[in-house]
């Protein structure tokens, strides 16, 4: 092979690795970027939605609404906790060894596309860093949840 044939054989390996590159770097981007908007929207809603009864540091308040920023149920329920967000709950909620008994309303309004930016937040605030919920995810949760809790 001629120096000017090694030279544009080199070239274009050069050309084909930066443009792998540069679609690796733009895919990762756009999650980024998708993240950071769930996020935000995310602490929005929170902060309409939930933040009177769990605080906005995610603290709760005393034994009647459990903090969520430390929580063994939202680590070890994360379906559940999808459910709760539209549906409520009724009955004892166990959290970090204490008992909580007052009802958890849903928000009957709240969108799969909602709860996916919500559950962003919260799931990735405070010492939470679970990454990006997809609205794909939320909704074949949202499919087994039982609306009549």
């Amino acid at each position: 092979m001629s120096m000017v044939g090694r030279g544009i054989f080199i070239f274009l390996i050069y050309c084909l690795l930066i443009g792998l590159t540069g679609c690796s770097n733009q895919k990762t981007s756009e999650n980024e970027i998708k993240f950071q908007q769930y996020f935000v929207q995310g602490e929005l809603l929170y902060i309409k939605h939930c933040s009177n009864c769990h605080q906005s540091a995610g603290t709760g308040l005393g034994l009647v609404y459990p903090p969520i920023n430390q929580s063994d149920f939202m680590d070890n329920h994360f379906e559940e906790v999808l459910c709760l967000m539209k549906y409520g709950r009724e009955g004892e909620l166990i959290v970090n060894g204490k008992s909580y008994i007052q009802p958890m309303p849903g928000v009957a309004a709240l969108t799969d596309l909602e709860i996916a930016e919500i559950a962003t937040y919260i799931y990735n605030s405070w010492e939470h860093q679970r990454g990006l919920i997809e609205v794909s995810t939320v909704s074949e949760v949202m499919r087994t949840c039982s609306g009549s809790r």
